[in-house]
């Protein structure tokens, strides 16, 4: 059978966009809308949209951002612009008569929706579909297995309808996070590794069902050459080797709905598509839907965007029987109530899902270990030397402990008469630059982040005829250092500047090179009372 394509898509979009009504949609009955202004980019105009009055502040950017045009949109009125068309070209090909209710319900219970191509009326090559894994669990029933297979297959016919040139789709899973914090499971464990690939291979399978029906009705793809076989591949566990299906998930029936869902796939192995499942990075899809975290991406930050305890945090609280308050009084204490999840546990959820997908973002990459620098202890006796000078008439004395080598290993800086709390920071302070020398830090990582410190006391240096000024005692601190343990004489000296300005010496004001700035009025930039204005081009720093 032929796919009906008389009606373009883009053409039935422009159509249904400023006509489209919605009270004949059973998803949309009786559910409360309210208006709000949203933008669609921040230097965009607001633009008055309609949506569930539930749904949070990002998802109306969202939809001003996913409907085509710059007026008033409602939601379901932006997606039956999209479904409309899709529905009817079922209907006219004998799919299913309620295939378009079916779409509207699944973005009504923020389930799926299409991603921004679709809603824009675009035949891209490989139109992708988000699937948000939370709305399918229940605290009560548990995950909806059946439902999540239902929602694969309806993705994979509403992206052939809507894009029927399409050798390739996406379906995709996201906010992983989001539901194994449902479930008080950490992150960083093999049982949340089990559910993330038991529910990629139920993702894989309900898709690959969904490519067989489409062939069914209008055959394979002549260009795909051989039919795509579905992979035996089930459920791995990062401890075996092998593949294999667990017998169980901490999500009853899961595993099981897994290989029930590959068995029925292997047996219709014809494909209408190259590839069906996919890892994607978040969309404004995902965002409609409420998504926090993208594909299987941990949780970094327990925080929305406004500061409030995000919807993941507040469930891995619910989970495990904990009160904000209670929380908060943990954070007090010093305790963190949320499992911290890096790179490294990324990586390991991305081995364990990956091999059942068809397409997949780039594995998280993890930093290289940087092996600890051992203690290199100075000798009990030492030289040194013991510098006395003044920084704007306030004494200190500079003190260096050296290895056997001639090598810099410690400093101790004593002041004369600051007050004790002044005192007490500097002498820790010289603690601290001690044992990064020690450990391996070298002198020029300290030289290149204390020079040119701008804090009081600050100004002429008397005592040491290789420092001039100061910008602070930290600047001259190290610029005595750099002259004598680097050898370093290139440090610019340092220029006083009043205290309330953001720099208004002459050669922050002036080029770096000639030419760098256009327009420079001859002398440089006209002093004025307060701040000097902002620099016109960047300036050129070599290190």
């Amino acid at each position: 059978m032929d796919m009906d394509t008389d009606t373009t898509l883009p053409e039935a979009l422009r159509r249904l966009s400023n006509h489209t009504t919605t009270r004949g949609i059973p998803a949309w009955r009786g559910v409360r809308m309210r208006r709000m202004a949203a933008v669609a980019d921040p230097d965009a105009a607001p633009r008055q949209v309609a949506l569930p009055a539930s749904w949070e502040q990002a998802a109306g950017d969202a939809l001003a951002a996913l409907a085509p045009g710059l007026g008033a949109v409602s939601l379901p009125s932006a997606a039956e612009a999209w479904i409309g068309p899709v529905g009817a070209r079922a209907r006219r090909a004998g799919i299913a008569e309620d295939l378009g209710d079916a779409l509207h319900a699944l973005l009504a219970a923020r389930r799926g929706a299409p991603a921004e191509p679709v809603w824009q009326g675009l035949a891209v090559p490989r139109p992708g579909f988000v699937l948000n894994l939370p709305a399918f669990h229940d605290v009560e029933m548990g995950f909806d297995s059946a439902g999540f297979v239902a929602a694969a297959r309806l993705a994979v016919a509403a992206l052939t309808l809507a894009v029927p040139s399409a050798t390739t789709v996406a379906v995709a899973m996201h906010d992983l996070a989001g539901l194994l914090s449902r479930l008080g499971l950490a992150y960083d464990s093999v049982a949340a590794r089990d559910v993330g690939a038991s529910l990629a291979a139920l993702l894989h399978a309900g898709a690959g069902l969904g490519s067989a029906d489409m062939a069914a009705m209008f055959g394979t793809l002549a260009q795909a050459g051989p039919t795509l076989s579905v992979p035996t591949l089930s459920v791995p566990t990062l401890s075996v080797p092998t593949l294999s299906v667990p017998a169980a998930t901490v999500l009853p029936g899961l595993a099981e709905a897994a290989r029930a869902a590959q068995a029925a796939a292997a047996a219709q192995p014809a494909r209408r598509h190259h590839g069906v499942s996919a890892l994607a990075a978040p969309d404004l899809a995902a965002a409609l839907l409420g998504v926090e975290t993208g594909g299987i991406a941990p949780a970094f930050s327990p925080l929305d965007n406004g500061g409030g305890l995000s919807r993941t945090a507040r469930a891995w609280l619910a989970a495990r029987g904990m009160t904000a308050e209670a929380a908060l009084a943990a954070m007090l204490a010093g305790q963190s109530p949320f499992p911290a999840a890096g790179a490294q546990a990324h990586a390991a959820m991305h081995d364990a899902v990956a091999a059942f997908l068809d397409q997949t973002i780039a594995r998280p990459a993890l930093a290289a270990a940087q092996p600890a620098m051992p203690r290199a202890d100075l000798p009990a006796r030492r030289r040194g030397y013991t510098q006395k000078a003044a920084v704007g008439g306030h004494k200190l004395f500079l003190r260096t402990g050296e290895y056997a080598d001639g090598r810099l290993g410690e400093i101790f800086i004593a002041l004369h008469k600051e007050g004790p709390a002044f005192r007490g920071l500097m002498d820790n302070f010289g603690v601290a630059v001690s044992l990064g020398l020690q450990h391996g830090v070298p002198l020029e990582a300290f030289v290149e982040a204390f020079t040119f410190t701008r804090f009081g006391p600050a100004g002429t240096v008397e005592g040491d005829a290789a420092v001039g000024r100061a910008t602070s005692l930290l600047d001259y601190v190290f610029r005595n250092l750099a002259v004598n343990y680097l050898n370093r004489t290139d440090i610019p000296e340092a220029e006083d500047e009043a205290g309330d300005t953001v720099g208004d010496g002459a050669r922050d004001r002036a080029p770096l090179l000639p030419g760098l700035l256009t327009g420079l009025p001859p002398g440089g930039w006209p002093r004025e009372d307060g701040p000097r204005p902002r620099r016109r081009a960047l300036r050129l720093v070599a290190k």
